[in-house]
C-alpha cells in the first residue's frame, strides 16, 4: 500500500507567521470601539491608516510605514468627518488618496501629504453626499481610475466618479435589508454584496441588475461576507443555523449547490477573508480571534484547502492587509497583516520557507500596479480591462548571505572593491605590483629568482581562473536546485 499521496503537495504547505518585534510595532493607539463589522484598518505601500476613538466626530491615524513605536497622543489625525468613521480604504492608484465613510451619512476622499502628517486634516480633496444612514462600506474600483463604491445604512449603493464629484450609478431597491459586504471582480466589470436577508447577489453596476443570486447562502443569522476569487468564483464566510462558522465556495454560473463548504468552529465573531489573487491562497481572521487561518483554493476537490494556523496570545480588534507590492520579497513574505490591539498595531508577516535565495518567480507571478487600466469615462462607457501588472523582480533585493557568497569568490583580488559581483574569467596579462603579495602567501620567499617568481605569478593566475569557474558552476547549481525546490524539472 502506497503513502504517497495521504499529503497534498502545496508550496505553501509550509507558510509560517511570524509578529516583528515589539519595536517594529506602532503603539499607543486608541482603536475605535464602535460597533461595526469594518477591519478598523488599512495598508499600501506607504502608510498605514487605523480608525480611532476621537470626541466630538470621527477620525483616523495615518502613519508613514516607518513611524513605529510610542505614538504621541498629539499626533495629527483626519478629522473632517461629524460622526464615527466606519470604513476606510486607499486608492489603488495612489498611495497618497484615502477615501472614508462616516456615521455622519458621507463619503470623504483624502490627500495625504508626501511625508505624512504634521498637523490635523480637517479639509476633504472632495465630500460626497447621497446616502441617508450612515456609510458602513468603501471599496475603490481594482482597474478604473477615479471610480469609488460606497454602500450605506439605506440599502443602497452609489457609485461616484471621485475626478467630477457626480454620482454614475444609484443601485436601490436591489437589497431589502443591511448590506454587510461589498466585493469587486478582478477586472471591476460586477460586484458581489453579502445581505442581512442572507442572500449573496452579483450586481453589473452599469446596467443596475442582479446577474445571479443565491439565497440562504449561509443559513445562520449573524453577519456573513462574500468576496470574489480571481477566476470568477465566489468565497463566502457566514454561520450555520447551529451558529458555527462556515467557509464556502461558489460557481457563480451554477449557484445552487456551493463547490465546497467547511465548517470552522462555533465562536461568535464575524469572519473576515483576505484573498491573494496570485498565490490564490484565502486568509480568514475572526473579529476577537487570536488566530488567522489560511486556505489555499485549488481546481481539483474540495477545492477550499486547509493550509496552517497562526496564533497569538492577543484577539485582533481589527486587520489590515498589505497589497502585494509592499511586500519584502526577498525574504520570500507572500502577505502581511497589520493586526489591531486594543492599544496597538502589530504587523504580521506570513514567510514560505526557501533555502534559496534567488528570486522565486512561482511565489510572485506578476501582481497588480498602481497604474489604472482606464479612466472612470471610459469604464462608464462600457470598457473593461483587467488590472495592468508588474513584476515584483526589480525588488529583489540579494540577501546578505548571497553578497556574502559573492564575495568569498573575490577573496583572490585583494587590489578590488569588495562589491564587485564576479571576477574575470581571464586575469590581465601584466599583474598590478600591488597583487605582488600574493605569493609570499603561498610560501614564496620574497628574495625568489626572477624566473621561480614567474612561475608563482601563472600559479596564481591559474588559481584564478578556478575560482571564477568554480564560482559559475555555482550559481548554475543553485538556479538547478532552486528550479528542482520550486518543483520545476
Amino acid at each position: 500500500m502506497s503513502f504517497r499521496k495521504v499529503v497534498r503537495q502545496s508550496k505553501f504547505r509550509h507558510v509560517f507567521g511570524q509578529p516583528v518585534k515589539t519595536e517594529q510595532c506602532y503603539d499607543d493607539i486608541r482603536v475605535s470601539r464602535v460597533t461595526w463589522d469594518s477591519t478598523f484598518c488599512a495598508v499600501n505601500p506607504a502608510f498605514v491608516a487605523i480608525i480611532v476613538e476621537a470626541s466630538g466626530g470621527g477620525a483616523f491615524l495615518v502613519l508613514p510605514l516607518h513611524k513605529t513605536g510610542r505614538i504621541d497622543k498629539s499626533y495629527p489625525t483626519v478629522c473632517g468627518h461629524t460622526g464615527p468613521v466606519l470604513d476606510i480604504d486607499w486608492c489603488p492608484h495612489n498611495d497618497h488618496v484615502i477615501a472614508s465613510g462616516s456615521e455622519d451619512c458621507t463619503v470623504m476622499v483624502w490627500q495625504i501629504p508626501e511625508n505624512g502628517l504634521v498637523q490635523p486634516l480637517t479639509e476633504p480633496v472632495v465630500v460626497l453626499e447621497g446616502h441617508s444612514k450612515r456609510v458602513g462600506i468603501i471599496s475603490w474600483h481594482p482597474t478604473a481610475r477615479n471610480v469609488l463604491l460606497s454602500a450605506g445604512c439605506d440599502n443602497v449603493v452609489l457609485i461616484w466618479n471621485v475626478g467630477t464629484a457626480e454620482e454614475l450609478y444609484r443601485l436601490d431597491g436591489l437589497h431589502p435589508d443591511l448590506i454587510y459586504s461589498v466585493s469587486w471582480s478582478r477586472d471591476g466589470a460586477r460586484f458581489c454584496t453579502a445581505c442581512k436577508d442572507k442572500s449573496v447577489r452579483v450586481i453589473d453596476p452599469r446596467r443596475g441588475t442582479v446577474v445571479a443570486e443565491k439565497e440562504r447562502a449561509h443559513e445562520g443569522a449573524r453577519p456573513m461576507r462574500a468576496i470574489f476569487l480571481a477566476d470568477g468564483k465566489i468565497f463566502t464566510t457566514g454561520f450555520s443555523r447551529m451558529s458555527e462558522r462556515q467557509l464556502a465556495l461558489w460557481d457563480t454560473e451554477n449557484l445552487e449547490e456551493p463547490m465546497g463548504l467547511q465548517e470552522l468552529d462555533s465562536s461568535n465573531g464575524a469572519l473576515l477573508p483576505f484573498y491573494d489573487p496570485d498565490t490564490n491562497v484565502v486568509y480568514v481572521c475572526g473579529k476577537g480571534d487570536s488566530s488567522i487561518r489560511y486556505f489555499e483554493i485549488t481546481e481539483e476537490p474540495p477545492y477550499i484547502h486547509f493550509l496552517n494556523t497562526f496564533t497569538s496570545k492577543e484577539p485582533q480588534r481589527g486587520m489590515g492587509w498589505m497589497p502585494k507590492r509592499g511586500l519584502d520579497v526577498s525574504k520570500c513574505e507572500i502577505a502581511r497583516f497589520y493586526k489591531l490591539h486594543e492599544r496597538k498595531c502589530e504587523p504580521i508577516i506570513m514567510t514560505v520557507p526557501r533555502k534559496s535565495d534567488l528570486f522565486q518567480d512561482d511565489l510572485y507571478p506578476d501582481t497588480a500596479g498602481p497604474e489604472a487600466a482606464m479612466e472612470a469615462e471610459e469604464w462608464v462607457a462600457g470598457r473593461t480591462a483587467g488590472p495592468v501588472l508588474v513584476s515584483l523582480r526589480h525588488a529583489y533585493v540579494p540577501s546578505k548571505q548571497r553578497d556574502l557568497k559573492v564575495n568569498r569568490r573575490t577573496l583572490l583580488h585583494e587590489s578590488r572593491p569588495p562589491a564587485t559581483a564576479t571576477p574575470p574569467a581571464t586575469p590581465p596579462a601584466t599583474p598590478a605590483p600591488t597583487r605582488l603579495s600574493a605569493p609570499p602567501a603561498l610560501g614564496t620567499l620574497p628574495s625568489a629568482p626572477t624566473g621561480r617568481l614567474e612561475e608563482v605569478l601563472q600559479e596564481v593566475s591559474a588559481l584564478r581562473a578556478l575560482v571564477a569557474e568554480q564560482g559559475q558552476r555555482i550559481s548554475r547549481l543553485e538556479e538547478q536546485l532552486s528550479r528542482l525546490e520550486n518543483g520545476h524539472v
